[in-house]
C-alpha cells in the first residue's frame, strides 16, 4: 500500500465534516488519551478546539519533554542554485519571476560551507530549484561530497529523485531529505503548480517514501500553510507523517509548517494562518505523532519561535539565508523567501539557552554511519 492509497480514505469532504462539525465532548476526550485515532486529530485542528488551546499547549510541552527532552537542534540552508522550470504560483523561484538566477560553482559552493561551518552549525539541509539542466544531478552529488568535509548531517531539499539517485546521494554523503508536498488536497493542487515537473502530484506524494526505501535516516514533510484550508492540510500531513514512521520506523519523520511569506511574484495567500492558528496546528500534530520532529525555520518572528521552544518545536534553524550565495554577497532579490527571524545562529542559541535549554549544533557523526537503514 502507498500513502496515496491511504489519503484516499479520508475524502476532503469527510475530514472537512469532521473537523468543522467537531461536538464539544470529542474535543474534551481527545485532551486526555494517551494515543490518538485519527478522529481525534480532526477534532483537535477543528475551530471549537481553540478555546482549549492552554491545555494542548501543556500537553504538547509535556510531551515533547518525555521524547526530545529540553534540546533544540540547529541547522542551516545552503542554497545551490534558484533556475528552476516549475511555475509554483506562490514561490519566488517561480520560472517567471525576473529575479537574478544564480547557480554556484563548487568553489562558491565551498566558499558558503565555510561560512556557514564557521558558525558552529554542523546540520545542513542543501537546497535547489527544480532545474536539472543548469543545476545538473551530477553537480548536486558533487556539492554533497564537498559539504561532508564541513558538517557529519547533510540533508536535500531538491527536485523529485529516483530510487536509485537518492541512494547515490545517500552514499556520497546526504543523510536527510525534506519534500514539501505544499498542498495535500489532489483536486486542488493543479491550480498552484501549473506547469513543470513538480505539477505531477502523485509522482511528489510518493518522493519521501523513496528517500527512505533508499537509507535517508531523516525525513521531512510539509504543506504550504495558507494555500489551502491549513486544518485540512494539515490532518492530510499528520496521516503521512504517521504511514512513515510505521512503514520506515527506521527513518525519523518530521514535520514543518511554514506559512506563504512575501516573496518575488507578491503571492497573495487565500487563507490567513494567525499565531494561534500555527500553534494549534503544532500542538495537534505533537499530540497526535509523540516521537516526530517539529521544524520551525526561520520564516517565523524571533518572538514566536521563542515560544515554540518551549512549546514543542525540537528543530530550528538559524542565521539563514534563503539565496544561493547568501552567507558570502547576500542578494534579496535572488531569494526563494523573506526571512523573519535575523538573528545570528550566535544571537540564536543565546535565546535557547536563556529559556533553559540546550542548542545542538552537532548530533551525527560520519562515525555512526554504517548500516542501510531501509534494508
Amino acid at each position: 500500500m502507498s500513502f496515496y492509497e491511504v489519503i484516499k480514505k479520508y475524502s476532503y469532504e469527510y475530514v472537512k465534516d469532521l473537523i468543522y462539525n467537531a461536538d464539544e465532548k470529542y474535543i474534551k476526550n481527545a485532551l486526555y488519551k494517551e494515543k490518538l485515532t485519527e478522529k481525534d486529530l480532526a477534532y483537535l485542528l477543528s475551530p471549537k478546539s481553540e478555546s482549549y488551546l492552554e491545555e494542548m499547549a501543556e500537553i504538547s510541552h509535556n510531551i515533547t519533554l518525555q521524547r526530545f527532552g529540553k534540546t533544540i537542534r540547529i541547522y542551516a540552508p545552503i542554497y545551490l542554485s534558484n533556475f528552476c522550470t516549475n511555475s509554483c504560483i506562490y514561490c519566488g523561484f517561480n520560472r517567471k519571476n525576473s529575479i537574478p538566477r544564480v547557480a554556484l560553482s563548487l568553489d562558491s559552493i565551498k566558499k558558503e560551507a565555510e561560512i556557514v561551518a564557521s558558525s558552529g552549525i554542523k546540520n545542513i539541509i542543501l537546497v535547489t530549484g527544480d532545474n536539472m539542466k543548469k543545476f545538473s544531478f551530477d553537480m548536486l552529488l558533487q556539492s554533497v561530497k564537498l559539504c561532508t568535509e564541513y558538517f557529519p548531517f547533510i540533508s536535500i531539499e531538491v527536485p523529485s529523485l529516483t530510487f536509485e539517485q537518492y541512494e547515490e546521494l545517500h552514499n556520497a554523503g546526504a543523510d536527510g531529505l525534506t519534500m514539501f508536498q505544499e498542498t495535500y488536497i489532489e483536486n486542488l493542487y493543479p491550480a498552484f503548480h501549473p506547469t513543470g515537473p513538480k505539477a505531477d502530484y502523485l509522482y511528489r506524494l510518493e518522493t519521501p517514501e523513496k528517500a527512505a526505501q533508499a537509507g535517508m535516516r531523516s525525513i521531512g514533510l510539509g504543506s504550504l500553510l495558507g494555500l489551502t484550508d491549513y486544518r485540512i492540510d494539515t490532518f492530510y500531513m499528520c496521516l503521512h507523517a504517521e504511514y512513515l514512521s510505521k512503514k520506515y520506523w527506521r527513518s525519523h519523520i518530521s514535520s514543518s509548517f511554514p506559512r506563504i511569506r512575501h516573496a518575488a511574484g507578491e503571492y497573495k495567500p487565500e487563507y490567513n494562518v494567525s499565531d494561534k492558528n500555527l500553534l494549534q496546528l503544532i500542538f495537534a500534530y505533537r499530540m497526535f505523532l509523540h516521537d516526530a520532529g517539529i521544524n520551525i525555520s526561520t520564516r517565523e518572528p524571533a518572538v514566536l519561535r521563542d515560544k515554540l521552544i518551549y512549546l514543542g518545536a525540537t528543530i530550528m534553524s538559524a542565521g539563514s539565508k534563503t539565496e544561493p550565495g547568501g552567507y558570502s554577497a547576500a542578494q534579496d532579490d535572488a531569494a526563494q523567501f523573506s526571512i523573519e527571524d535575523n538573528r545570528s545562529v550566535e544571537e540564536f542559541c543565546s535565546a535557547v539557552k536563556k529559556l533553559g535549554f540546550d542548542p545542538v549544533l552537532k548530533d551525527w557523526d560520519n562515525s555512526m554511519q554504517g548500516t542501510n537503514f531501509a534494508k
